[in-house]
């Protein structure tokens, strides 16, 4: 009997093996749902940039005036931005979401895929900051300000690197091509980094609930999470197009309705809601240089899971003293982006210390609770 097409041509056999005849662990619950929408929000946001990219021009003098053009002039323009400002959101929801049950589910055993996942988060991060700085609005402009000024920290080279990414002697044209070129191009790094992330899961196998060895109980992925996954993509796609909709403007600034002016500093600097909480870390630092030293622990501090856990105790559900400090965990995190979006006063200050102590010292004791 001849062999079916699927499992017999060379290039069918590989969307194959990656999407159909998979091995997944039989109890793998919705919560893994996350890596399908995160690919839906991947794919949104490229196509949606692509189209906008059309209408863009990255000049200081009308760069502002480009995408009023897109909102107001072009055919179904401002739908279009809406997704992709709303998607970014969407994506960073689903970023957070895949993590925290990577955290929970003690994921981070599965070294490569844990670190691979960790690059693409720095990479979206990056990304979207970029693009914040492209409408060149108020909150644009000082933000990307703000931000680039904490390399001149740095020991020696500070100056340089702040000459460097600005390409002159202030925040001005070269510096917004740069930023749009660079947003522009990432995504398409993010897709290559996506490849390795999958490579690395299917070489390992998905983790499931229990955080037992499944090789013994496993199904295709098709058309048993197929079906859970479009389950979870369509009521997740009909809300962003809702909320792209019926509230295009939801979660951008009001300043950044108002041309970039280097004269006018606003009132309250602040990043997108998404950024809040690294950026209540940030300022929670009096010292400039280790405000950027814990803004860059901050994430890079998860490269650390795999090293610093042990394989004692395989998910944190069966233990409660973790499922305590995971649920702790998130709450310091909730409640550093509120901070974040807080004036820098008192009691603010002193709240936002307290929270950046225990967002480090509860993020290094979750993985070594394995070892109680």
């Amino acid at each position: 009997m001849t062999k079916p097409m699927r499992t017999n041509h060379p290039l069918v056999k590989i969307m194959n093996s990656a999407l159909i005849d998979l091995p997944s662990p039989s109890n793998i619950s919705y919560l893994w749902n996350m890596g399908s929408l995160l690919g839906m929000c991947l794919m949104i946001q490229i196509l949606t940039g692509l189209f906008l990219a059309l209408h863009f021009s990255a000049n200081t003098d009308i760069s502002f005036f480009t995408v009023t053009h897109i909102t107001h002039d072009v055919s179904l323009g401002w739908l279009i931005r809406s997704i992709h400002s709303n998607g970014a959101s969407l994506f960073f929801i689903c970023l957070y979401l895949h993590i925290a049950k990577g955290i929970y589910y003690n994921s981070f055993t599965l070294q490569l895929t844990w670190m691979s996942g960790i690059t693409i988060l720095l990479l979206v991060m990056m990304a979207t900051f970029l693009g914040y700085v492209l409408p060149w609005g108020q909150m644009s402009f000082w933000a990307a300000t703000v931000i680039t000024n904490l390399l001149s920290t740095i020991p020696y080279i500070g100056n340089m690197l702040v000459q460097w990414v600005w390409g002159g002697f202030a925040v001005d044209n070269a510096t917004l091509t740069r930023f749009f070129t660079f947003h522009f191009l990432i995504p398409f790094i993010v897709v290559f980094m996506v490849l390795i992330h999958f490579l690395f899961l299917h070489q390992t196998g998905s983790n499931n609930p229990l955080g037992i060895n499944s090789s013994t109980d496993k199904i295709p992925f098709h058309p048993f999470f197929s079906s859970k996954d479009f389950y979870g993509i369509i009521p997740t796609l009909t809300t962003l197009f809702l909320v792209s909709w019926l509230y295009p403007s939801l979660l951008i600034d009001p300043e950044n309705f108002i041309p970039a002016n280097p004269l006018v500093t606003p009132i309250h600097i602040q990043p997108e809601w998404y950024f809040l909480f690294a950026y209540a870390i940030l300022r929670s630092i009096p010292n400039k240089l280790g405000g950027l030293v814990a803004l860059l622990s901050a994430i890079l501090i998860f490269y650390l899971f795999p090293l610093i856990s042990t394989k004692v105790l395989k998910v944190n559900s069966f233990s409660f003293p973790s499922k305590l400090l995971f649920w702790n965990f998130t709450s310091v995190f909730i409640l550093l982006t509120w901070i974040g979006a807080r004036p820098v006063e008192p009691p603010y200050i002193m709240v936002g210390q307290i929270l950046t102590a225990l967002y480090f010292i509860l993020i290094l004791i979750l993985p070594l609770m394995k070892k109680v």
